[in-house]
């Protein structure tokens, strides 16, 4: 296995703004990543329902990408994370720009973490609160299935 640091740069990796997982179509950029924070932006544009408006599966794109990849990091090098819920309040629509998203580590722990994310505006207005809890597992050596 990967030395820590290492490790944490494959995680950061694989949540960039490249490739063609979800995060990465939906526009996500990650501006910061520790095990107790995690902070990212995405565009309102392209992630629109049809008024025009940001939509709510958006905005939990945004909050599972953030916690999850928080999760990854808070678990450690030789785990893996599992988002196993959800939940999310939506405060207020966003037509324009880009939304932030701040993920903060609610609880971490061997088997399980839990974040609290904040979506807000260009404006500092509230847009969405989420709470994901995921799952740590033991990896699989080789990278198979459990």
């Amino acid at each position: 296995m990967p030395e820590s640091s290492e490790r944490e740069q494959q995680i950061k990796d694989a949540f960039s703004s490249q490739g063609t997982h979800l995060a990465a179509r939906m526009g996500i950029r990650i501006l910061e990543a520790s095990p107790e924070r995690v902070v990212g932006t995405m565009p309102v544009e392209g992630n629109t329902q049809p008024y025009g408006i940001l939509h709510g599966g958006a905005s939990c794109v945004l909050a599972e990408s953030l916690g999850s990849l928080g999760s990854a990091l808070q678990a450690g090098p030789d785990r893996v994370t599992v988002g196993i819920e959800i939940n999310a309040t939506h405060h207020r629509a966003a037509r324009a720009g880009l939304v932030t998203g701040v993920a903060t580590l609610a609880h971490g722990g061997r088997t399980m973490s839990t974040f609290d994310i904040l979506i807000t505006d260009e404006d500092g207005r509230r847009v969405c609160t989420a709470r994901l809890s995921c799952l740590h597992r033991d990896a699989v050596p080789g990278g198979g299935r459990r």
